[in-house]
């Protein structure tokens, strides 16, 4: 009896902290609903992770802010992709800033590339190990510098990289060693986005071998797809109601390397689980940010950062297709999202990143601005801005 006495009692302060908190925090973040302004979230959100990467004392981008702190240490993981999205922001727009920021953030990645090639898992550490899904991230970076500026030490380091995800693979094109040991071991389908990296890097470096393993991994998660769209073991904690993020990061990486080597199945294969999202997001563009393999919500909250990813592949397949309610679809996630994103807060540090989730106390990123959030909602917002020209 005393054990249970202790346990309820444990439960019951948890409770009440995250109650506490949920008073004390989630107000230092305040969202205008009215205000819609594209152009105007998107610039905030790019100021943001400018800042992000001005913070601390090197080139990568911080973790985050959790509400009321300061922004935490650099995160070479997303700083890889992050480097992608000022590539192409700089083309976009001709800030050559973005530019200079990206190649900052790649000589960055260089500098912490472990002896291996690998990238190291979780954030910057002084006592590294390596990550699959890190490393295929980085290369997207690497990848998109590789084209526009054609450096060699981003060849060299992308070549790097490239051989050690090829070196660990296993004949099926799946990894099941060099997982990061943040992530829960067997639960990494959504490994296809680093098998998107690698095709990248395949493409940038003309290295046939890379595309062919990153295609090896695709097909692999093709074959494991249900005939719903659904996408088992892909989540970092729960295969049984999965994030939206790491349902999105696969759709994500099916749908570009369809696109890089014309393979129009894994272009359909990411259009199915797409297709799926649109049938269960609200009226007003909630996407549950845990689902169950029926598409049944697992949670009340939405993942924002996955309802940014998949605003990202609707309107992708909306280029392809020219389906409007693909176009329809993410216009609707992005609106949801901009009435959600705090661009007026006088703190700086919470002003134009985005929140973890939604409301801010869900259990993904809670009460925290996260850069890879912020990220992608540029990405989203971008190409909406683009589709509407």
């Amino acid at each position: 009896m005393p054990r249970l006495i202790r346990r309820v009692a444990r439960e019951i302060l948890t409770v009440w902290k995250h109650h506490r908190e949920r008073v004390q925090r989630a107000p230092l973040y305040s969202p205008d609903e009215y205000d819609l302004d594209l152009e105007r979230h998107l610039q905030e959100a790019i100021a943001w992770l400018k800042r992000a990467q001005d913070t601390g004392t090197d080139r990568g981008v911080s973790y985050g802010v959790v509400f009321g702190q300061d922004f935490d240490v650099s995160y070479p993981e997303t700083t890889g992709y992050i480097c992608q999205t000022f590539v192409e922001q700089e083309k976009l727009t001709g800030d050559t800033d973005l530019l200079d920021r990206a190649v900052a953030m790649a000589d960055w990645e260089i500098a912490v590339q472990l002896p291996t090639g690998a990238v190291m898992g979780g954030k910057f550490n002084l006592e590294p190990t390596p990550a699959v899904f890190n490393t295929g991230m980085v290369l997207l970076g690497w990848s998109a510098l590789i084209h526009r500026t054609g450096e060699e030490r981003f060849k060299q380091a992308a070549r790097r990289a490239s051989d050690w995800l090829v070196s660990i693979q296993e004949p099926d094109g799946t990894w099941i060693r060099g997982h990061s040991q943040f992530a829960t071991p067997g639960m990494a389908l959504y490994n296809v986005k680093a098998a998107w990296g690698l095709c990248e890097a395949g493409f940038a470096l003309g290295e046939e071998r890379y595309i062919s393993a990153a295609l090896r991994n695709a097909e692999n998660c093709l074959f494991r797809q249900r005939s719903n769209g659904w996408l088992p073991d892909c989540c970092l904690s729960d295969a049984y109601a999965p994030l939206l993020h790491t349902l999105a990061y696969a759709m994500q990486g099916l749908l570009w390397i369809g696109n890089l080597t014309s393979r129009k199945d894994l272009i359909e294969g990411a259009r199915l689980l797409a297709d799926a999202e649109i049938g269960i997001m609200h009226a007003d563009g909630f996407l549950p940010g845990r689902q169950r393999e029926d598409f049944s919500a697992a949670v009340d909250w939405c993942c924002l950062t996955g309802s940014a990813q998949t605003s990202i592949v609707w309107n992708e397949l909306y280029s392809l297709t020219g389906e409007e309610k693909y176009r329809e679809a993410a216009h609707l996630v992005n609106r949801y999202l901009m009435a959600r994103h705090d661009i007026r807060n006088p703190d700086i540090r919470l002003r134009g990143g985005v929140a973890g989730s939604w409301p801010v106390w869900g259990d993904y990123g809670r009460l925290s601005i996260l850069n890879w959030a912020t990220k992608f909602f540029v990405d989203a917002l971008s190409r909406e801005q683009r589709m509407s020209r």
